[in-house]
């Protein structure tokens, strides 16, 4: 293709989206690419989204169809097509995707990342419905219910303890008998009376009639099964960013791309934008925040 783009943003989430406003409202030849047909990112699989301001009780596909709206209302141009490989590197950066090749000026990576999930069986059933990978995105929605959490990181501790508040009571369910987490967090864990640790276990299954009423549970030294009656499961195992075809960029030890909050890679003329970027928090609302920021150093960059 001769055409080349002032940016091409790769991915369609909350924080490609936003680029992606942010971009037409500049007036800059944008073009943004999105594997999937339906964008949106991993807010189209919440259920309902309690913390994006001023849309209390959204549920996630009708808040990922207003951003896409949005986009289409300014006129961006928009594929459904799946990146296989780009070369970053000079002036003028080459997107290759499984059905051709695209060039622009910049480049802003919105390609998100996905939760390391369990593989068992009722999990994808269940997405949604019980199943969630995100306690603060989704814990209000549990509040005097029964609830477990898998995982025995920092960020499954923090999510039994936030559960905690609101919940009946939180099962953490660990395959080994000692938590990875900092020691003040499993001091916190350990005195809060409504968290029981189930050291030993994995997930054999996720079971329900429409949503999830119990988890099937196997004790990894004696393997025994077990049933723990409970109304949802936070996965908390660990995420995987999307990001195994960019070559070049500076990553963290975890595989997220170093670029503060100007969202400026090591790169000159590619952003990281949303969860593909390594922050403390990733949510809607600050993709969203590194979707503006991103084209404004953008600009800057063309000027």
């Amino acid at each position: 293709m001769d055409k080349i783009y002032d940016v091409i943003i790769i991915g369609a989430g909350p924080a490609g989206m936003t680029a992606a406003i942010y971009a037409k409202r500049a007036e800059l030849d944008a073009l943004m690419i999105e594997k999937n047909f339906c964008g949106g990112g991993q807010v189209l699989n919440t259920y309902e989204v309690d913390n994006y301001p001023g849309m209390p009780g959204i549920n996630g596909f009708d808040l990922g169809t207003a951003f896409s709206d949005h986009v289409d209302k300014l006129g961006c141009e928009r594929v459904s097509e799946e990146v296989t490989g780009m070369e970053l590197k000079g002036d003028i950066k080459t997107v290759n995707t499984d059905q051709g090749l695209y060039r622009a000026r910049a480049v802003i990576l919105a390609t998100g990342n996905s939760p390391k999930k369990l593989a068992v069986p009722g999990e994808e059933e269940f997405a949604g419905m019980g199943v969630s990978y995100c306690a603060t995105c989704d814990g209000a929605f549990f509040k005097d219910k029964v609830t477990a959490v898998c995982g025995g990181g920092d960020v499954a501790v923090e999510d039994a303890i936030f559960l905690s508040r609101g919940c009946q009571k939180v099962y953490l369910i660990h395959r080994r008998d000692e938590l990875r987490a900092q020691k003040s967090l499993q001091t916190a864990l350990f005195n809060t009376e409504n968290i029981e640790f189930v050291k030993d276990s994995v997930v054999k299954e996720i079971k329900g009639e429409g949503k999830v009423s119990s988890i099937l549970i196997e004790n990894v030294k004696t393997g025994e099964l077990s049933e723990i009656s409970a109304d949802g499961i936070f996965v908390a195992v660990g995420n995987e960013p999307n990001a195994s075809y960019a070559e070049g960029l500076d990553c963290d030890e975890k595989g997220y791309v170093k670029a503060s909050e100007d969202c400026k890679t090591n790169i000159p003329g590619v952003f990281a934008a949303g969860d593909i970027r390594s922050k403390r928090l990733r949510q809607i609302t600050t993709a969203v925040a590194d979707g503006a920021n991103a084209v404004t150093s953008l600009q800057e960059y063309l000027i």
